[in-house]
């Protein structure tokens, strides 16, 4: 069956935005801001690790994880890692590497791992003629050595179940499920009432070494 896959909405700053703006939904989205030297400075002294992705952008392309350390300042794009002594010469490259492109700040979370890969977590929401049903709900594992966890970059596939029972324990399987349920209906509703017409949304989940649920970003055309 074709999907009608209704309204686009790329910024996901835009989407984050929303979402920010309810009480129960708010505390599962990492504290995020616009990309400026400024901002990134000070998000950096309050959480140490952050990552920068573009505003518009799929497939883990763009998505840099930038650390502060006892000498200086690090970033990591994909598999490589470049160290600076300053904080300028560390903006500086960082804005070569974003070619003028607009870029979010999130509060890096601590991921739990699979084998000391992390790992995240793809529901996939679509809206039929007869309500929003759920069409996926998976784990994707990072390739050895990266960050990011898109299949396109070389993740592993498995379910959520798999994912979560490895990760945690099998206990955890249904809770944690459950709550991703109940935060895409939540998020759903608020973003149907913002955004009228959109039909599909990918939900990107994590969860944290202490088994706190996180809302990444929201796709309007999921994988």
């Amino acid at each position: 069956m074709v999907e009608n896959p209704g309204r686009q909405l790329a910024s996901k700053w835009a989407k984050t935005s929303v979402l920010l703006s309810h009480p129960e939904i708010a505390p599962h989205i990492p504290p995020t801001k616009r990309f400026t030297a400024g901002h990134l400075k000070s998000m950096l002294d309050s959480h140490q690790m952050v990552v920068v992705k573009p505003v518009v952008g799929a497939g883990g392309h763009g998505v840099i994880k930038v650390t502060r350390e006892a000498n200086g300042y690090s970033y990591t794009y994909y598999s490589q890692t470049k160290r600076f002594t300053s904080f300028g010469e560390m903006v500086s490259s960082l804005n070569r590497k974003r070619k003028r492109r607009a870029y979010i700040i999130q509060k890096g979370i601590y991921l739990a791992t699979v084998d000391g890969r992390p790992i995240d977590y793809r529901v996939k929401y679509v809206k039929t003629p007869t309500g929003w049903v759920y069409r996926a709900i998976v784990g994707r594992i990072a390739k050895p050595g990266l960050f990011v966890t898109n299949l396109c970059r070389g993740g592993t596939l498995v379910t959520a179940a798999q994912g979560i029972s490895r990760s945690f324990s099998s206990s955890q399987v249904l809770p944690k499920k459950k709550e991703m349920r109940a935060l895409t209906v939540l998020s759903t509703s608020l973003l149907e009432r913002k955004y009228p017409g959109i039909g599909q949304l990918g939900f990107d989940y994590g969860i944290d070494k202490e088994g706190k649920m996180w809302i990444f970003e929201v796709n309007t055309r999921p994988q």
